[in-house]
């Protein structure tokens, strides 16, 4: 009885072995038979049922069983634990011939560089900056600004009103000229650099852009000054030397005399615009001097001061240095626009 159970168990081993595939499948084989409740076990309670002699027979063959179980288990084991190392070792393993992959660096938006540009430009030239709030009052926005509550100029500048509200998103950042001349004695030559909002959406406009603002006071300031710190500031911006200015008569409500500036360029062979190249004028910027009625808002005597002002989009000065074509593209979060304009 005990040796069919012996034959039994070990061709029951055979096939059960033979199934195996990992390592947690070998342990599970290994508790089903040689484990505390195995039928190996079990065939040892059977032997005190025999007599003496067959005892010492069937003691050796279920020792030997066992032995034999143990030692294809331990082989099989090592194998599998082979198998998985070869098969984890394959999937890791590197294909030294192969290219090494290119990384993607961090890079500056085309806005963020011209901005960097610009401050360091202006700073040469003995600017100091200053900010100013982007929600802001009527006062600073426009009435100090020579606009009054009547005044046709605010139809040129459509605002953002807050809600139930007398504030307002700012429509340029001479709001920080106000604030600065009102906190301050002249001399000062001051620039402002930053967000400002319009209700305009098109090739050319957004309701949100950038613009920067320069501002000088003092008692001696001309427009001759004006104009040297306009010629140098966009010969170094553009980096030529050989650009030439226009200076046009215009109307600003908060300068007099006002004007715009055009700036020569030409057209090269892939139809982009070249700045300072060529004999045509496009129109750049608005500047003028300071208007005697802002500069008394401000409690500055406008009859022994006076002033400059200037003011530029950061995105017109982008899109004129590097030939991008649709104001839009700045904020359109394409990685591609970035990829081929970034820095």
């Amino acid at each position: 009885m005990i040796n069919n159970t012996i034959k039994e168990i070990a061709d029951n081993f055979t096939q059960e072995i033979s199934r195996v595939k990992s390592g947690q499948e070998l342990e599970q084989l290994r508790i089903n038979f040689l484990g505390k409740k195995s039928a190996i076990n079990s065939l040892y309670s059977d032997l005190k049922k025999v007599s003496i002699e067959e005892k010492k027979d069937l003691g050796a063959k279920i020792n030997n069983l066992r032995s034999d179980i143990t030692q294809k288990i331990n082989d099989l084991k090592s194998d599998l634990e082979i198998f998985e190392i070869n098969q984890k070792l394959e999937g890791e393993k590197l294909d030294l011939t192969e290219p090494a992959r290119s990384e993607f660096k961090g890079i500056l938006h085309p806005l963020t560089k011209v901005k960097e540009e610009v401050e360091n430009i202006l700073s040469d030239l003995g600017f100091d900056f200053a900010d100013g709030p982007e929600v802001e009052d009527d006062f600073h926005n426009f009435s100090a600004l020579n606009i009054p509550k009547d005044h046709p100029a605010r139809q040129m500048q459509d605002t953002f009103y807050l809600k139930n509200s007398e504030l307002l998103l700012r429509t340029h950042t001479s709001n920080t000229q106000i604030r600065k001349m009102l906190s301050s004695k002249p001399p000062m030559q001051i620039a402002s650099l930053g967000r400002v909002f319009r209700c305009d959406s098109d090739k050319t406009h957004t309701p949100m852009f950038h613009q920067v603002e320069g501002f000088a006071v003092g008692e001696d300031v001309t427009m001759g000054n004006l104009k040297w710190v306009l010629e140098n500031f966009l010969q170094r911006f553009f980096e030529n030397k050989n650009i030439e200015l226009r200076f046009r008569p215009s109307f600003f409500p908060f300068t007099e005399p006002s004007a715009e500036v055009d700036i020569n360029y030409g057209i090269d062979n892939q139809n982009r615009v070249v700045i300072g190249k060529g004999d045509k004028f496009m129109e750049i910027l608005g500047c003028g001097m300071i208007h005697p009625n802002v500069l008394s808002s401000c409690e500055i005597d406008a009859k022994k001061y006076q002033g400059f002002a200037f003011g530029i989009g950061i995105e017109r000065l982008a899109m004129l240095k590097y030939g991008i074509n649709d104001l839009r593209m700045f904020f359109d979060n394409d990685a591609r626009f970035l990829h081929h304009y970034g820095f």
